[in-house]
């Protein structure tokens, strides 16, 4: 009876011909789940199921590096449904994303699986989660790429050995709890050193000089461009006052017209870092947000009844696009746009070094126009959709064309000249909307004919300062890893945000500014191993990845060419580089109101706080004052303070609620002279950082030329403790 219950069950399971897909993501396998329909269940993996222990390094050095799997923690319950799931069906297909991680992911799976099952285990791969994208995957499985999971594996390893060997160092020498990367320190080299630029740039003043010409009723702003036939150098206010009394009474007159035409091409469709460096540009996205949202976008979301995918893969440098896309997009251009339809279809080169495994980033339906989605996607989902959706749609369009109108116009001896420029012929620009700039279109000029006589009615001249280099924002870091080869698309926005949160970076006006904390740990970790915290080692590194991936570089060989030295570096380093430990803690004269014992200055993961020297009797701790509180009768001082949820910081009295003073503004170690409240630093496009006073009924603005004046002493101050440390060093020699 048993035996032949058996085999009916096992006769009904194989007429089920079950078939399981497991994935990444819970989000993606809904999606995938509606397109299969009956005899397919779709499971998640959460990520990684297997990987290195996070506890210690799990390289066997002595074994060809290699390393030592375990279930990863907390996920044991997972894999064993996964198991039993697999157990059941007749087929199972590992659908994990088309990249190094998602084949490791898939290897790991069927190490896992294949012995609890007689499923036959296939790999399906595809670029878009639509019907027909993964109906034509589970078609087709094919198997796991060895060479690709090997890659993934020397990454893995590589980053491992350099982390498991740097961190300890750092605990030993700078702080525990710190942390060291292959990419993440490279990255921070950057930030470091454009911030000691950014510093040792002193600006310049310049001045401008612009006039109002009248023509009827028609008025217009011109720039000076020559004087006496040379370019002016205006150096000082006065330099601009000699020119407009030389010349406010003399006559006017356009003394030439010119017309230049010019071509505009559509860029070709997004790759990842384009994308981040377009939504940080565009929207005010960090790159971590743009890859999260891109990923819900790419994952799946309810459209009315229907569930979409509504973007390709968006981890790419690579911007092919299938057969099948373009003609799509074709499509709809000849029935919305027929006039700006090419000949034939764009074609755009794939960068150097880009691995082609995934199309550009692209709408998976070119129907799905914004405005046809829009009610069903956040504000967010939306922008970024659209910018994903014109920069597609605009790359297979027809060029556009501008026309920009130049005048010069003569006052006496000096040459004023105004440029305007307008969209004469639209072409791609048909479709660009929330991508559009201000400078495809600068406005008009009245009509102007040569020799005509003009009245100069008013100038304007400006006050200048040359700009330094920009620190870096997410959009030009990104740019700036992607030309340099360090890293790959699915790690750009992790690098950002490990810096961040680690404190080795903060975010000012979307800025990247590197902490105390950050530039010394760059310092020891760039003399002490210039060789690895350099962004030419990081480039090689990736290239041979790349190798291993197309199976022309053994990943063992590569791990023991680069392992040996660096280990006997850090022996090296451990045993000569002195502790700065000692310097990070500072003895302050401020007392610990709960035992009367002097506070003490540390540095922690948030940057530098007060604690009570007496711990660990008492656990005392509180925020460095930055400034004393400038509202009458109150003894407090200005500490940062953060808001619940996002956790903005802000600056707030330490006796509230008793004193509500707050200021969204960092304050400086500086004073008012006009009034004697604090005074703050701010931002603005123009000028870029300067000071003011805090107080609102005071008028005392920090000009640039103070600033210039202050970073000058600044830097003679610094230049002559450098000579007097040389001086002294130079004596203890000859001693």
């Amino acid at each position: 009876m048993a035996e032949a219950t058996e085999k009916k069950a096992k006769t009904k399971k194989k007429s089920a011909n079950q078939t399981l897909v497991i994935v990444e993501s819970p989000a993606k396998a809904k999606t995938i789940e509606k397109y299969l329909g009956p005899g397919y269940t779709v499971k998640a993996s959460m990520g990684h199921l297997i990987d290195l222990p996070k506890s210690r390094i799990a390289i066997n050095v002595e074994d060809n590096f290699q390393p030592e799997y375990i279930t990863v923690r907390g996920k044991a319950k997972l894999l064993k449904e996964l198991q039993k799931d697999a157990k059941k069906s007749d087929t199972v297909l590992l659908a994990s994303d088309n990249d190094r991680e998602g084949e490791a992911i898939a290897w790991h799976l069927k190490n896992a699986i294949q012995d609890k099952t007689e499923a036959k285990i296939g790999r399906i791969v595809f670029n878009e989660i639509t019907p027909v994208a993964i109906k034509e995957a589970v078609k087709n499985p094919g198997e796991i790429i060895e060479a690709k999971v090997n890659a993934q594996k020397a990454r893995r390893v590589l980053d491992r050995l350099v982390g498991y060997n740097l961190s300890p160092l750092l605990w030993s020498k700078v702080k525990n709890g710190l942390s060291a990367g292959r990419v993440q320190s490279v990255a921070l080299r950057l930030i470091c050193e454009r911030e000691e630029e950014v510093e040792n740039f002193l600006p310049e003043e310049y001045w401008t000089l612009d006039a109002d010409f009248v023509k009827g009723k028609s008025s217009f702003t011109a720039q000076l461009v020559t004087y006496k036939g040379e370019k002016p150098v205006l150096k000082s206010e006065s330099d601009v006052n000699n020119i407009i009394e030389e010349i406010k009474n003399a006559e006017c007159k356009v003394v030439g017209i010119k017309h230049t035409d010019k071509v505009v091409r559509p860029k070709a469709p997004f790759t990842t870092s384009k994308l981040q460096q377009s939504a940080a540009n565009k929207l005010g996205f960090t790159s971590r947000k743009t890859m999260q949202i891109a990923q819900q976008l790419y994952e799946g979301v309810n459209i009315g009844t229907s569930r979409v995918g509504l973007i390709t893969y968006m981890r790419t440098d690579s911007v092919r696009i299938s057969q099948t896309a373009l003609d799509e997009v074709r499509d709809w251009i000849s029935k919305n746009h027929p006039e700006d339809l090419p000949a034939e279809q764009i074609q755009y080169a794939v960068g150097k070094g880009a691995q082609d495994a995934h199309e550009g980033i692209r709408p998976t339906y070119v129907t799905y126009t914004p405005d046809s989605v829009k009610e069903y996607l956040t504000r967010d989902q939306l922008r970024l959709y659209t910018i994903i959706w014109e920069r597609f749609v605009s790359s297979q369009m027809n060029n556009a064309k501008t026309r920009t109108t130049s005048a010069e116009i003569q006052a006496g001896d000096a040459v004023f000249r105004v440029s305007a420029s307008k969209i004469v012929d639209k072409g791609f620009y048909r479709v660009i909307h929330l991508l559009s700039s201000k400078e495809d279109s600068t406005g008009s000029l009245p009509s102007l004919k040569e020799g005509e006589a003009l009245s100069a009615t008013k100038f304007y001249p400006e006050q200048h300062f040359t700009q330094g280099p920009a620190r870096f924002t997410d959009a030009s870091i990104v740019k700036t890893l992607e030309e340099k080869g360090i890293g790959r698309p699915s790690t750009y926005a992790p690098i950002i945000s490990v810096l961040l949160d680690r404190y080795y970076v903060t975010r000012v006006n979307k800025q990247l500014v590197p902490t105390q904390l950050g530039r010394m740990i760059c310092k020891i970790l760039v003399e002490s191993f210039p060789d690895v915290i350099n962004e030419t080692f990081t480039a090689e590194v990736e290239n041979d990845l790349d190798s291993v991936e197309q199976d022309k570089l053994v990943w063992n060989n590569m791990i023991g060419d680069f392992y040996t030295p660096f280990k006997n570096r850090v022996d090296e380093v451990m045993e000569k580089q002195e502790s700065v430990k000692g310097f990070l803690d500072e003895t302050t004269d401020k007392i610990c109101e709960k035992c009367g014992k002097p506070m003490v200055k540390k540095l922690g993961r948030f940057g530098f706080f007060l604690a009570c020297s007496g711990f660990p009797e008492c656990h005392n701790t509180r925020s460095i004052p930055l400034a004393k509180c400038p509202m009458p009768e109150c003894n407090g001082e200005i500490v940062a303070r953060k808001t619940k949820g996002r956790g903005k910081e802000f600056y707030g009295c330490t006796n509230y609620p008793t004193c509500n003073f707050i200021s969204h503004f960092k304050p400086v170690d500086q004073y008012c002279p006009k009034c004697g409240w604090f005074m703050v630093e701010k931002y603005d496009k123009k000028n870029g950082s300067y000071k003011s006073c805090i107080n609102p009924d005071c008028d005392y603005l920090h000009s640039v030329t103070e600033a210039v004046e202050e970073a000058q002493k600044e830097a003679l101050a610094k230049e002559n403790q450098a000579l007097k440390l040389a001086e002294e060093a130079s004596k203890e020699n000859q001693d």
